[in-house]
């Protein structure tokens, strides 16, 4: 039976070690930093009269990576507050307290001797059970592990997280040849439901899955830029987004890992690799020289590419000097982007008989067959390939998946005419009448193991809903939304709409949701939530502004008037209706969450009310119930001042505060106490699910319907003496103000006496009113268009 993980220990406080204890405490785990102690004073220490046996100086590494966690960007941290959970000690001093935890994770320098040695002390005080890993990128599990007991060798294995930690979705498992499977199975499990990664399995071999292929990838791609005369521009140009990579393409992302850091990855498998996979993992001279002049990427300034003033110029390999930026223009990029779908676009991309073609095809290819090789010896099967480039690299398609996008047959064809050797997997494929490494059976995803189709595994939280709503229908649907039978009594709202945008046929879905619900006993409550990039940017602006650009102003009273009921609707529905954000989910999208009787959120969720931006205030209820969710988070029969609330709300919506993270968003009363966070995205939809179900099983009962308190004139005096301030401050322009002074009437309540109880639907007619008068006029219809042709916010 291994021990459940409740406590951690990370030995090590650099980027990557801190990066993962932040991600830990994000997680709710009580963590100890470990580092070791400095051997001589700085100057600010012997200014200040410290010794080297001062706690000070002693923890000064450690203690100095928890102030760089507040500092970082992007932020490890999810909140600030989860900096408590994280308590700081060295390996002199606080060895012992390694006694006390049940995961010990090693990020120390990459060095085999240096690693053994921490462990001998690990063990002198670690109590049996407790799980020990390594965070190597690439140094052999079974060599660490040799020398130390059978319970620590039972208990040991690698965990590769990805920097950064909290964003990148990697983990790769690695067990050594004593590892007991239970414990791996365990730390597997831990991984996806704990701490939310993806994790793969990976066998001990250098560099693993995700750094052994994608290096390849990499140096593949280095020797084809030189060999076939392409400069650095022309190869970042089409090895992005284009065809299913990160914005980062190839040499930005090699500047932004740092360039000695890449050296030091492709120089461990070059050795311990021989023949002509070796010659692939040989640095460049160029590389080398680049590294010797420190110009080593995003760290120093200068690598492939270099800022200067506004401009980004791109390094000339031959000359070394930088000069403009180049791009590949051929009549195959511009007939790519034409085609319909990711695998549509790369597959013409790919036979192009032009000098994309012969890009694309020459560093494609040789990854392709070189995953293929190592199928077997870096991972028990292709899922788990596909799974490290995707989530480790940030590559829509995996090489499986992108083989079967350009087509097996025809690619192999070519390959075998260019003499090229066809590994085994393919040629089983092929053999037994295939053209897919990936097929669907019964609605399920099955991939070739070699023999056969085999069913992809898949936890059970992670709910592919595109799957599930074509094995099991959709109820109803227009253009904007689904509404499907999602088991156990249960409902779903799926937005499907462009960017998930919400507008009149949104709003008719969710009614008819909550019909099904108050009418029926057939479902028993609602989730609302999609698999698409954001959970929802808002309402539907550009039919906003073309009702406001023809004066269809009654028709925007209708439609806004509609929106607001259907979130009262929501909040005030017998059965529990629970909201599951994630990533963008702003102004309208964070309307409805506001309104459900629950909210389940992505870890990774940014909300906000941003309507300031367009012009307007929130218009869909999100005024009032952002104020009430602060309200009833207060203890009843406690005097309390309202302005102070009433305040805040105000700036949080004047100023378009948008939470970097679901527990920001708790700071920011989005979320109050009892409002979950799943820390795996894959597992959104069942954790909602599982909030409806126990909603019921407790007895759900909707809120009762009460007047609200509200500030009033005084109150509203106060409010404009806030926004003057903003402006005064820079944080706003004239009409800014304008607009905040329609938004502190609404929450103020208007022109009564301080105090006043007022009715919900008091508020919601002030803020329509509110929203109206500002769609009317020019420079919010001017804020809108800006917004719809430039993708940001306009200051006029």
């Amino acid at each position: 039976m291994v021990r459940r993980i409740q406590k951690v220990a990370v030995i090590g406080s650099g980027v990557m070690g801190s990066g993962i204890a932040a991600h830990l405490a994000n997680c709710g785990f009580e963590t100890i930093l470990f580092d070791i102690v400095p051997n001589q004073l700085t100057a600010a220490e012997e200014k200040a009269g410290l010794t080297l046996e001062s706690k000070a100086v002693r923890n000064r590494f450690v203690d100095s990576a928890m102030k760089k966690l507040l500092k970082q960007k992007p932020a490890p941290l999810t909140t600030k507050r989860s900096l408590a959970k994280i308590s700081t000690g060295n390996l002199e001093d606080d060895l012992k307290k390694l006694g006390e935890v049940d995961w010990i994770i090693e990020v120390v320098t990459e060095n085999l001797a240096i690693k053994q040695s921490l462990f001998e002390k690990v063990e002198s005080v670690r109590k049996p059970g407790t799980i020990v890993t390594s965070n190597t990128s690439g140094i052999s599990i079974d060599a660490m592990a040799e020398g130390r007991s059978e319970d620590f060798q039972k208990h040991f294995l690698g965990t590769h997280f990805f920097n950064p930690p909290r964003y990148l979705k990697l983990l790769e498992v690695i067990p050594s040849k004593y590892t007991d499977p239970e414990v791996l199975e365990y730390i597997v499990k831990f991984g996806e439901d704990e701490i939310g990664k993806g994790v793969v399995v990976a066998k001990d071999t250098p560099n693993f899955i995700g750094n052994r292929i994608g290096t390849y990838g990499l140096m593949v791609t280095l020797q084809v830029m030189r060999d076939k005369g392409f400069s650095v521009g022309e190869i970042d140009s089409v090895t992005g987004p284009l065809i299913g990579r990160p914005k980062s393409a190839t040499l930005r992302t090699l500047d932004v890992v740092g360039l000695d850091t890449f050296v030091h990855v492709a120089r461990n498998v070059y050795d311990n690799t021989t023949g002509e996979e070796q010659k692939v993992f040989e640095v460049p001279d160029y590389l080398l020289k680049m590294v010797e002049n420190g110009w080593l990427g995003a760290k120093s300034g200068q690598g492939f590419f270099l800022k200067k003033g506004k401009e980004i110029l791109e390094l000339d390999v031959d000359s070394f000097e930088y000069v403009e930026r180049k791009q590949l223009n051929t009549p195959s990029i511009a007939f790519a982007k034409q085609q319909k779908g990711l695998s549509n676009r790369v597959k013409s991309l790919v036979y192009a008989e032009d000098r994309t073609g012969e890009l694309l095809w020459n560093i494609i290819a040789p990854t392709l067959l070189y995953s293929a090789e190592l199928t077997g010896e870096i991972s028990d099967h292709i899922v788990g390939i596909d799974q490290a480039m995707k989530w480790g690299f940030g590559w829509t398609q995996g090489p499986f998946e992108l083989w079967d996008a350009i087509g097996v047959t025809k690619s192999v064809a070519r390959l075998t005419a260019e003499g090229k050797e066809i590994p085994a997997i393919v040629n089983a494929l092929l053999d037994k009448g295939y053209d897919s490494f990936y097929t669907k059976i019964d609605d399920e995803l099955h991939y070739f193991d070699g023999t056969d189709y085999v069913k992809v595994p898949r936890n059970e939280k992670a709910i592919d809903l595109a799957t599930y709503k074509k094995k099991n229908g959709v109820l109803k649907q227009n253009a904007g939304a689904s509404v499907i039978d999602f088991g156990d009594g249960v409902l779903l709202l799926e937005f499907t709409s462009k960017s998930n945008s919400l507008g009149m046929d949104t709003m008719q879905m969710l009614n008819y949701a909550i019909d099904l619900l108050d009418q029926t006993d057939d479902f028993v409550g609602l989730v609302i939530g999609n698999q698409s990039k954001n959970f929802s940017v808002g309402a539907n602006l550009a039919m906003i502004l073309m009702e406001a650009e023809d004066d269809n102003f009654f028709e925007l009273q209708s439609i806004v008037h509609g929106f607001q009921q259907g979130t009262l609707r929501m909040k005030y529905s017998r059965k529990p209706i629970v909201a599951a954000p994630y990533n963008m989910t702003l102004g309208g999208g964070a309307e409805v969450c506001l309104a459900a009787s629950h909210i389940q959120a992505s870890s990774e969720t940014y909300m906000g009310l941003v309507e300031v931006g367009v012009g307007v205030i929130p218009g869909g209820g999100g005024n009032k119930e952002l104020y009430m969710k602060q309200l009833q988070g207060l203890p009843k029969g406690i005097n309390f001042d309202l302005q102070n609330i009433v305040n805040k709300t105000f700036e949080t919506i004047a100023m378009a505060k948008v939470s970097m993270s679901a527990e920001e968003a708790r700071d920011n009363n989005f979320l109050n106490f009892v409002d979950g966070v799943s820390v795996n995205p894959d597992h959104l939809l069942y954790d909602a699910k599982q909030a409806v179900l126990g909603l019921v099983q407790a007895g759900y009962q909707p809120p009762t319907r009460e007047k609200i308190p509200v500030v009033g004139e005084p109150g509203y005096a106060a409010l404009l003496l806030g926004a003057e301030g903003l402006a005064n401050s820079g944080y706003a322009s004239e009409y800014d103000v304008e607009i905040a002074k329609k938004l502190a009437f609404v929450l103020a309540g208007g022109l009564v006496p301080y105090g006043t109880l007022v009715d919900e639907q008091y508020l919601l007619d002030l803020e329509r009113e509110a929203f109206i008068d500002l769609v009317k006029s020019q420079r919010t219809q001017q804020r809108m268009q800006h917004m719809l042709v430039k993708g940001k916010p306009l200051r006029n």
